[in-house]
């Protein structure tokens, strides 16, 4: 009996492992526990019968003075713990770096797949089954491959059958959610088996081994070893990561959303990508893409709120930004009335008749009034879950701003200021909270509803406020002035 791999964990496993559940748990959802758990529960099984099979042939040995004692199928109580701490760490690490992104822009189908992962998905593929046909054969051969085999044919096989499935997925990604959580947890693990290897608290057998080491102690199976079951966590994520982002990017097709955990997401991993609705998808990518640029804080802060309301207030708030852009960048005053005026009736048609869909009517209005690039704002806006009232309004704010052209001071006094700030920031902030509440699992009882909106719009001319008396100077400069003229002296 002794404490020596025990003390891996003390030292090194679990404190990493307390460090990033501390950084993740503000943003941690019951989806991300349900993700961890399903990730770990199958490392957990897949491991134990290929790793019993190591100690059982006399390939992997633990020093009696190294370990408590306690085993199960011959594996020792710290071993069966690393299982679960390692795949947890990086879980977590992935689940982080993840946070920021919404999958959902990320999906593609047939006609839609760039040429590049196609290529990478069928070379990867081959990768993978030539390192599972080289581990069978070192096996066979028996002898010093024989412990690297049995890494790769075991580990390979399953990450072949995740790769068919959902490389399409994960080479979209950017690097830094996939690539990031397979190398910072395996280069840290390396280090730490190292210093273990060197202090003999665990070892190959020789006969099995190939003898050569990557650095220091570190025999280069094990260096494989941990490479490839971090690409299956990551991966294994991915496939799941995946089925969530197809269940929450089309809710005409999955009555319920990812976080419901309902069989919608057993449907959604096996919808052929052939089905994907790419208009949509192209639109979430533009929306993201319009948010990214205008507003990285709100971009930022979208990533704190689950997969569907997260997407929705996306497109709402790619719909406000490009009807303030239309009316910012209109040549001249006349054009940016127009520009309002068009808006105002893509309303109309949009809202026309809530008990029945008006939405091809204001999409032919779209198609034939406003640029291409602002269709997708257009089509997406989700005016089926927020009223039409806020967005008049902010489009009335639009027109105030218009009568600066006019060399006229359309805030004259503060309560002009206070109708001016909740037309251009409390409605926005009110359609926010409209689709909060359409997406909140628990209905809100109506006073407090009514609460909250007032809050909302309170919030919305607090904002409005700072930012008209941070650009006093700057706003002069261009003729206009939103302080009310009952406060200004001559």
């Amino acid at each position: 009996m002794g404490y020596d791999y025990a003390l891996v964990h003390i030292k090194y496993t679990i404190p990493l492992a307390g460090l990033l559940t501390f950084f993740s748990y503000p943003l941690f959802t019951r989806l991300d526990v349900v993700k961890t758990l399903f990730i770990v529960t199958i490392a957990f099984v897949a491991t134990i019968p290929w790793d019993s099979y190591l100690i059982r042939t006399g390939i992997w040995t633990y020093p009696p003075n190294a370990i408590l004692g306690p085993t199960l199928f011959s594996i020792p109580l710290e071993e069966l713990f690393f299982f679960i701490i390692q795949t947890y760490i990086t879980a977590q690490l992935y689940i982080i770096l993840n946070k920021p992104v919404l999958h959902a822009q990320y999906l593609n189908s047939p006609a839609t797949l760039p040429r590049w992962i196609k290529s990478g998905k069928t070379v990867g593929q081959g990768v993978l089954a030539g390192s599972i046909a080289l581990g069978a054969w070192l096996i066979a051969k028996e002898g010093e491959g024989t412990y690297l085999g049995l890494i790769l044919v075991w580990a390979c096989s399953f990450a072949l059958f995740i790769w068919t499935i959902t490389a399409q997925f994960l080479l979209a990604l950017p690097l830094a959610c996939t690539v990031l959580p397979v190398i910072l947890p395996t280069v840290y693990l390396w280090v730490v088996d190292e210093m273990a290897l060197g202090r003999g608290t665990w070892a190959i057998e020789s006969g099995t081994k190939l003898e050569f080491k990557l650095f220091g102690s570190l025999e280069i199976e094990e260096a494989v070893f941990f490479l490839v079951t971090n690409i299956l966590v990551v991966t294994g994520i991915g496939a799941f990561d995946k089925a969530v982002a197809v269940c929450d990017a089309f809710p005409d097709v999955f009555d319920k959303p990812a976080d419901a955990l309902s069989m919608s997401l057993l449907r959604a991993r096996v919808l052929p990508s052939s089905k994907y609705n790419m208009q949509r998808i192209l639109g979430i990518r533009q929306a993201v893409s319009r948010l990214a640029k205008k507003s990285r804080s709100f971009h930022l802060a979208s990533s704190v709120f689950p997969g569907r309301l997260r997407i929705d207030l996306t497109l709402l708030y790619s719909y406000c930004r490009l009807a303030d852009d239309l009316v910012d960048e209109a040549a001249n005053p006349q054009e940016a009335a127009i520009w309002i005026a068009k808006l105002d009736r893509h309303l109309a048609l949009l809202y026309k008749d809530p008990d029945s869909s008006s939405a091809p009517l204001a999409s032919q209005y779209a198609a034939e009034n406003f640029p291409a690039s602002a269709l997708s704002a257009l089509d997406l806006l989700p005016a089926n879950l927020i009223p039409r009232e806020p967005l008049a309004e902010l489009l009335k704010g639009f027109e105030m701003d218009l009568q600066f052209s006019t060399n006229s001071f359309p805030i004259a006094t503060p309560e002009d200021l206070e109708l001016y700030a909740a037309r251009v920031a409390s409605t926005v902030g009110q359609s926010c909270l409209e689709l909060v509440f359409c997406h909140c699992k628990h209905s809100l009882p109506p006073y407090m509803q009514a609460y909250l909106r007032n809050t909302a719009r309170q919030m919305g001319l607090a904002l409005q406020f700072v930012n008209i008396a941070r650009d006093i100077a700057v706003d002069a400069k261009i003729g206009r002035v939103y302080l009310p003229t009952s406060w200004l002296k001559d």
